[in-house]
């Protein structure tokens, strides 16, 4: 075991969603690793992938601070939320999240025609108040499906039903509008960079659109998820015909309930969430010196192969050579399409246990599995 005492590990997990942060993975395996290599160097790099911890994530990869604010919630209420500042001082990074995200609203109250994302423009707003012209935008885990309707109202674009009246920023309104014009879009706006951290490919309607791959998630039954694709493709219509470009094919346009539809018709970039964070983090250069790289998720699958985190950084490690170690919540059963990319995968359940039972002993089991794990690369 001496010839292994300076060992570098690199550390990026994604979130355990329901049990533990990207953050506290991270350091839950850095303490597992060092309790059986005390002098090895390992360096942890908490991941996201634009939903639920991505502000976190870049703030510690970053050294920057948050920034509290009240807007405007998913079912219209006045609420606390809060965006990030990068270690640069120049970037303000926004987690969908935690501005109109499905954990935000009951379930009892998950109706997606009475949501809205008004609270994303709101907050992009601010920052922009503050002299903010840089932005990353994480737009998973939303509970919205309005196709960007209440941000696109935030920023100062007016949308009018066929009586010339102005429509609420609620989804219930994107099969009354009529007409559109973004005259009176927030003129800073086309001073800025935004980029999307936006890991789904999904046009904006039709039978792989937001309303059909992600309506059911959300509480929409089958009836609404129709009226809702429908809804979708008149309200794209309508403003592709005023800006002449068309957009709702784009990749990544039905992310979010449709937000990224309309983040793209206000100039935005879609960009891989794991990939801007690597980036702000340097992780690539830390890669380039480890023996190992660590990573995991609350759920390896078939899934996990079209651009999650996981396979990001495995990509990305290979470049190198260097090998990677997934430690899943759960694994699928069949592996070996898994084989050519990683190292090895390691579920961290040590016996039957309740979803329940595994998300209350998370932390526990994390650390158990990276000990064995490591005392295996020991001997």
């Amino acid at each position: 075991m001496t010839q292994l005492k300076s060992m570098q590990f690199l550390v990026a997990p994604d979130s355990f969603k329901g049990s533990l942060s990207a953050l506290e993975a991270g350091v839950t395996i850095q303490e597992a690793v060092l309790a059986e290599m005390p002098n090895a160097a390992v360096h942890v790099i908490p991941m996201a992938d634009g939903g639920e911890g991505t502000v976190d994530a870049f703030l510690y990869a970053t050294a920057g601070e948050r920034v509290t604010l009240n807007a405007t919630g998913p079912q219209g209420e006045r609420m606390e939320t809060f965006y990030g500042v990068l270690g640069d001082g120049k970037t303000v990074v926004l987690e969908m999240a935690a501005i109109a995200g499905l954990m935000l609203v009951p379930n009892e109250k998950r109706n997606v025609f009475n949501l809205t994302t008004f609270g994303v423009g709101e907050c992009i707003l601010h920052a922009l108040n503050a002299g903010y012209r840089k932005f990353i935008i994480g737009i998973g885990g939303s509970a919205t499906n309005d196709g960007g309707l209440g941000m696109l109202q935030a920023l100062g674009v007016s949308f009018k039903d066929s009586s010339n009246h102005e429509v609420s920023p609620f989804a219930r309104s994107l099969r009354e509008v009529a007409s559109v014009d973004f005259g009176n879009l927030d003129h800073r706006l086309s001073d800025c960079e935004i980029r999307v951290a936006c890991d789904v490919d999904n046009p904006l309607y039709g039978s792989t659109g937001a309303s059909q791959v992600f309506g059911p998630q959300k509480g929409a039954t089958p009836a609404q998820v129709e009226q809702l694709d429908r809804a979708l493709e008149g309200y794209a219509a309508v403003v592709e015909r005023h800006l002449g470009q068309s957009y709702n094919d784009h990749p990544g346009a039905g992310a979010s309930g449709g937000l990224g539809f309309a983040l793209l018709a206000i100039g935005a970039q879609l960009v891989s969430g794991a990939e801007i964070i690597a980036e702000a983090a340097g992780l690539e250069q830390k890669l380039v010196k480890a023996d190992w790289l660590i990573t995991g998720e609350g759920r390896t699958d078939s899934q996990s192969l079209r651009g999650k985190v996981p396979f990001f950084l495995a990509e990305l490690a290979k470049k190198h050579n260097v090998s990677t170690i997934v430690l899943s919540g759960s694994l699928e059963l069949d592996l070996e399409p898994m084989y050519p990319y990683f190292g090895s995968l390691h579920s961290i359940m040590n016996g039957p246990m309740t979803l329940d039972q595994a998300i209350e002993q998370a932390k526990p089991l994390l650390y158990h599995k990276t000990r064995n794990v490591i005392r295996l690369l020991g001997k």
